[in-house]
């Protein structure tokens, strides 16, 4: 009878055993397969997913509208001043570019003196958008700046453009890869002429 009782009790741990051992693999088996996936994963965002930077392009600067009243007396100038800016932004990315309220400013040495937002909007997977600005002098920015009657007078006009872009790159739905792409075009307004001349641009992206 102890004998019969033993072996069932045997039976029993033998069973537990291997319920236990069948646990374990199947728990190392998953684990391993998570683990698996996860290094795919890795691998794929960092190799063929790969975040890469966005670039802002000028494409063109050009004069929309011009207006000049010189005061002679008081030596200054009232300026009227529209330019239209075509940008292009590349997304080289295998997976959208989501960039939030950016802005295009217009500078005259050094201080900004017209803005224009861009809004909030998707780039797809190698797409390049091409984006049409309208840059509007704000004149009572400049009435204090006695600089512009003189430049006005020698007939050159030193402006810039800036634009900058932030957003995220999302890659497999985890990764959100902060992104600001710029362009910054310094010009010269020839006022005699009404043209635009002399562009010298430089683009910067940061990851």
């Amino acid at each position: 009878m102890e004998v019969e009782k033993e072996r069932v009790t045997e039976g029993r741990e033998d069973a537990r055993s291997r319920r236990r051992r069948r646990w374990i693999i199947c728990c190392a088996v998953g684990v391993g397969v998570l683990v698996a996936v996860v290094l795919l994963i890795v691998i794929l965002a960092f190799t063929v997913f790969k975040a890469k930077r966005p670039v802002t392009t000028v494409n063109s600067v050009s004069l929309e509208n011009l207006g000049i009243s010189v005061d002679v007396l008081r030596l200054r100038v009232q300026l009227n001043l529209t330019l239209d800016l075509g940008i292009t932004v590349e997304n080289p990315n295998k997976v959208g570019f989501r960039y939030k309220n950016s802005s295009a400013q217009l500078n005259y040495r050094g201080q900004m003196v017209g803005e224009v937002p861009i809004p909030a909007d998707k780039i797809s997977a190698g797409e390049r958008k091409p984006i049409n600005l309208t840059l509007t002098l704000l004149a009572d920015r400049l009435l204090s700046d006695s600089q512009v009657y003189s430049d006005v007078l020698s007939g050159e006009l030193p402006l810039n453009t800036y634009t900058k872009i932030s957003g995220k790159v999302l890659l497999m739905n985890i990764f959100r890869i902060h992104a600001v792409t710029t362009a910054s075009c310094d010009l010269t307004l020839f006022v005699s002429s009404r043209t635009i001349g002399n562009q010298q641009c430089q683009y910067k992206t940061k990851l």
